[in-house]
């Protein structure tokens, strides 16, 4: 496909949000859009125990904390340190999955709501983990890029099915 093709088709989607005068609706449509792909993003981090996709897009700035059914992170270097890269070594067969996320969107502030559902074998204890719960992640627009700047979760252990 050439450039002008290309230019050719980016009008054509962005013609409706022109014409019709819902340009912001669509702009809020690309956030979500960011917002949902950073998610998944550290849930992938997470799974994998790899702290980038934190460092990538959280904000990392004084009296950021992180909380975690009960327990809590204060800064991201705490957070991937202390949490993300340990459970990679702490964990096997780690799946997590975040779904159902609903984003709203307030100018350059904006917070992701989603269930989370993980499994994982704990290897000190020699056994199954299950739990299901949700997450609230809140975000900043800085420098045109929306960033982390504070997550809470909550889980409990699934029951026998």
């Amino acid at each position: 496909m050439t450039n002008s093709s290309m230019r050719t088709m980016i009008m054509i989607l962005w013609f409706p949000c022109l014409s019709l005068g819902v340009a912001p609706l669509c702009a809020q449509e690309d956030d979500s859009a960011a917002l949902v792909a950073i998610i998944d993003a550290i849930e992938k981090g997470w799974e994998h125990g790899d702290g980038q996709p934190f460092r990538e897009h959280y904000l990392d700035f004084d009296g950021a904390r992180y909380i975690e059914s009960g327990g809590q992170n204060e800064g991201l270097t705490d957070l991937v340190e202390h949490h993300v890269e340990p459970e990679g070594d702490a964990l096997d067969n780690f799946e997590l999955s975040l779904f159902d996320i609903e984003t709203h969107i307030e100018g350059d502030f904006a917070w992701a709501i989603a269930n989370v559902e993980f499994t994982a074998f704990l290897k000190s204890e020699q056994r199954e983990l299950h739990s299901r719960g949700y997450e609230t992640f809140l975000f900043r627009r800085v420098d045109g890029k929306w960033k982390v700047i504070h997550t809470h979760s909550s889980s409990r252990p699934v029951k026998s099915e």
